[in-house]
Parts: structure tokens; C-alpha cells; sequence
């Protein structure tokens, strides 16, 4: 299964400015509803993620507000000149499905 998500890009601001994605809630009730029963470990889930041209594997993890975080990889943000603030469109494949 397949998604087309956009969304902005935030910081975390604590410690290595890890860079993340927020699914919004209708999406993330769809992946709950379609994964019932294959989470990982706190809840994650394995995806393929598409931004522009990168392509890479990761998982998400949910929130406590309904929603799921995507954590973007350093390589990808700086292959697809992608900062904080910035609001980007990605492909979201579910791994397990």
C-alpha cells in the first residue's frame, strides 16, 4: 500500500537535530487501521520512503496526538536541499503489507 503525503519539516530540538515528517491524521488512522497487529517495537512500523529521486527504507513511529513520524535521513535532506520549515511531498510505501 501506497501513500502521497505533504507536510512541513520540522527539528527536533534536542540532542542531533534529527529531521522529521509529521503523517497527518488521516493518513496515519489508514497505516493503524491497515497494520493492526504487525507493530514493532513502541508501535513502529517499516516503510520505503520517496523524496524527490532519493529512495530509502525506515519506519515510523506513532504519536501520541493519532499521528506517525517519519525521520528523514541526513543524505536525503542534503541530496534534495531539504530544511527545517520546508514543506515537501513523499511517497510512503508500507513494508509489511
Amino acid at each position: 500500500m501506497t501513500f502521497t503525503v505533504k507536510a512541513k519539516v520540522w527539528k527536533y530540538p534536542g540532542f542531533g537535530g534529527w529531521h522529521f515528517f509529521t503523517i497527518g491524521r488521516s493518513v496515519s488512522k489508514k497505516i493503524k487501521n491497515l497494520m493492526h497487529g504487525q507493530l514493532r517495537g513502541f508501535g513502529s512500523i517499516r516503510v520505503k520512503a520517496k523524496i524527490g529521486k532519493p529512495e530509502f527504507k525506515t519506519s515510523i513511529f506513532p504519536t501520541k496526538e493519532g499521528t506517525y513520524l517519519l525521520p528523514i535521513k541526513a543524505d536525503v535532506r542534503k541530496k534534495e536541499e531539504i530544511g527545517e520549515g520546508d514543506i515537501i511531498k513523499l511517497k510512503l510505501t508500507l513494508v509489511n503489507v
